[in-house]
């Protein structure tokens, strides 16, 4: 078990990016028991493969001054980007797979999509100022992490309870805040708990706010930017011999974010929760039950810089989730994990009448009537220790998904709504219910070669279900259309009633190599991905302006094709001299390199990350922290024509860093694009933002040079 657990530590080390002020790995813990004094439940330890990652609270507060958005933070690992949304909205992608494709988990519950536009992504929810830990598992993962995805995993958490010692009283917490030079933006966080040796209570609250930034090398001011948001959230916690309950509710509001990407922007988004844990420890094996509720209300219109004009768009979405997890060990070599799940979803989607709109009027449009969306999941897998250095995860899960829907209907019947009006009674004519029935499965084997040498091969055959605006979205009108899609890219969508749930099989390596006692780390990991049913875009129509003139953009349709993704993902990490706790100089690199076809019509796949290099350069003295990062991204040239996706240049940003704690308190200074290169974000989309007051059509300019404060304290 030693080396075996030796064999993770490498390989965890060397699968993160490991840039200075982002993430540094932490060892996995196999099963076993645990100490419930940790506040850590079965789930976040549970059978974690060499091909995961985990960024832990201090590497995080090293970059939130620098960024509000948790979605930034992931696309430092390698095989992980970030697709541009909002300030605190941008959407993660895992090896070309994008983010309705991983299941991604907040305290260990799903969040459902509550938007046409995916504006409030489950990553919204959470803040780089408040949030514990990041996991993410970018190879295989086993089918106990979660059904209804072809992708993996990424799991935040929020800081674990914590106790006093027997017959005491704790009080602690964190203060923290932020500014950042371009975009004005400012905020602050605070974490307060007080505990005995049983009870925990914890608060936690951010605030963050930001006007529009401004592009590097003279791009100006990129429109429709700004955001602001407050999070706030309670926490109680119980533990006794043998278990820990948890009782967690919080709200979240932000009144407004600008998408650059987007026709539209978010004016108002609230949601308050309620999640409810135990696990429980005992002689037989450990006991995890999950139960969680969310309430969503989420506003669309326009800011002042797609201003005037109005057109309210909103959306309802009500979410519960349950669960319950048993992890029996067998024998001592042996672990069976058994579970089953539930999750149901329901959703209204809605546009109100503009008044004096001849278009918008004289009623309602109504996209999704009470759209449901529910899923039954059950799993069972296998964990293995064939010897010290030998030992593999299987495991076979069934999800079933029904999905339904009510009538809809258009603004009106005006001739200038004719397409909308047919779709219409089209739509409430056909049989609308789904059942799709879901089989997948997952196979790890880990071998340690050596001290200083693992290996993990794994292969996964995943199953994911259309979400309710790919299969009800109805609307055939060049507006309706347009409202619909996370694309970015300005084109309008139609949903597809006949989609088929996509199948993928995937087939993945990982070479560990160095280690902690060796001063360096080297992982390899190279994989392959097949899609079947692969759900993109269908061209329907080219959209014309007034005069019938072709205007850039078109209507596509969800249609299930076929795809495949293939790359590699190389991390490194060695030690200059010999580092102590105190003293430490380090240089970190990475590379991700990923090609994704269509099958179906031998094009590129939309919105996939060229080839990225990133080295960093991080010394400790004491108090004293000192880094500089280099990142490097290639010429983006494999674009999907049928979306008119644009080409982005190459280039390449540095950014510096130094931080100083003194007397508890943690001050620093980053500069973040030194040189204020200007370029375009690979994955941003169009500037449709910058369109609509200037005429012109550009990719989104990447943010310029920024100077970043960040004060914090513990006490």
């Amino acid at each position: 078990m030693t080396r075996f657990c030796n064999s993770l530590r490498i390989a965890l080390i060397s699968s993160c990016t490991l840039v200075p002020f982002v993430a540094h790995a932490q060892e996995s813990t196999p099963i076993e028991a645990i100490d419930v004094q940790s506040g850590q439940s079965s789930e976040s330890i549970a059978a974690t493969p060499l091909s995961g990652a985990r960024v832990e609270r201090d590497s995080l507060a090293r970059k939130q001054a620098s960024t509000s958005d948790t979605g930034r933070l992931l696309a430092d690992l390698p095989g992980v980007s970030a697709s541009s949304g909002g300030g605190f909205s941008s959407m993660p992608s895992i090896r070309g797979l994008s983010e309705q494709r991983v299941t991604v988990l907040v305290d260990g519950f799903t969040i459902d999509m509550a938007c046409p536009n995916d504006m409030n992504s489950p990553l919204s929810y959470t803040d780089p100022q408040t949030i514990s830990s990041i996991s993410v598992l970018t190879g295989i993962a086993p089918v106990s992490s979660g059904g209804d995805n072809i992708g993996g995993v990424i799991s935040v958490e929020s800081t674990p309870p914590q106790f006093a010692a027997a017959g005491k009283t704790l009080v602690t917490g964190e203060l923290s805040s932020f500014y950042r030079s371009n975009g004005d933006g400012f905020g602050g966080a605070a974490r307060l708990t007080v505990a005995t040796g049983s009870l925990s209570a914890t608060y936690t609250g951010s605030y963050a706010q930001s006007d529009q930034y401004e592009g590097g090398g003279g791009d100006g001011l990129v429109r429709s930017t700004e955001f602001a948001k407050t999070d706030h959230a309670l926490a109680l916690a119980w533990q006794h011999a043998t278990g820990l309950v948890q009782l967690k509710g919080g709200i979240q509001r932000s009144p407004y974010e600008g998408f650059p990407n987007q026709y539209m922007d978010m004016v108002d988004n609230k949601s308050w929760f309620l999640n409810g844990s135990y696990d429980g420890y005992f002689d037989w094996g450990d006991l995890a039950l999950r139960a969680a509720y969310r309430d969503t209300d989420h506003e669309m219109d326009f800011l002042e810089d797609k201003q005037p004009g109005s057109m309210p768009m909103n959306t309802e979405v009500h979410s519960f989730d349950g669960s319950v997890k048993l992890s029996l060990p067998m024998s001592m070599h042996d672990t069976l994990r058994i579970g089953a799940e539930f999750h149901h979803q329901w959703l209204d989607d809605y546009w109100p009448p503009v008044a004096g709109s001849m278009m918008m009027g004289p009623g309602e449009f109504v996209n999704v009537n009470g759209g449901k969306r529910g899923r039954i999941g059950a799993f069972i897998e296998w964990e293995r220790h064939f010897s010290d250095r030998l030992s593999a995860i299987t495991g076979l899960r069934y999800d079933r998904v029904t999905m339904n829907t009510g009538e809809v209907k258009p603004y009106g019947t005006g001739m200038m709504q004719m397409a909308d009006v047919m779709a219409a009674a089209a739509f409430n004519a056909a049989e609308r219910k789904r059942t799709d029935d879901n089989w997948s499965g997952s196979a790890l084997l880990v071998y340690e070669l050596s001290d200083l040498a693992a290996l993990e091969l794994g292969y996964a055959h995943k199953a994911r279900s259309p979400n309710l605006y790919e299969r009800y979205s109805w609307g055939r009108g060049s507006m309706a259309s347009r409202m619909i899609g996370w694309y970015g890219d300005g084109n309008g969508y139609v949903g597809n009633l006949d989609l088929k749930p996509e199948r993928a099989d995937t087939v993945s390596a990982a070479l560990a190599l160095g280690g902690d006692k060796a001063g360096w780390s080297l992982r390899i990991a190279p994989y392959y991905t097949r899609v079947d049913d692969y759900i993109d875009g269908a061209f329907v129509q080219e959209f014309t302006d007034m005069m019938g003139a072709p205007g850039g953009f078109v209507q596509l349709q969800f249609a299930n094709q076929d795809a495949e993704f293939y790359g590699i993902d190389v991390a490194g990490a060695v030690e200059l001299g010999a580092g102590t706790a105190a003293r430490s100089t380090r240089l970190t690199g990475s590379l991700s390199w990923l090609e994704a076809r269509n099958l179906s019509d031998g094009g590129p796949v939309y919105r996939q990350m060229p080839l990225d290099v990133k080295l960093g350069l991080a010394h400790r003295s004491g108090a004293l922290e000192l880094a500089a990062d280099f990142e490097w991204v290639a010429e983006k040239t494999r674009v999907d024509a049928t979306r008119n996706e644009p080409r982005t240049d190459d280039y390449a940003l540095v950014n510096l860093g130094a931080a100083y704690t003194v007397s508890g308190v943690r001050v620093s200074l980053d500069v973040e694009n030194l040189f204020d290169t200007g370029y375009a974000l690979p994955l941003g989309g169009v500037s449709l933002g910058d369109y609509g007051a200037t005429g012109e059509l550009r990719p989104v300019p990447g943010r310029g040079r920024s100077f970043n404060v960040g004060l914090s304290t513990r006490f």
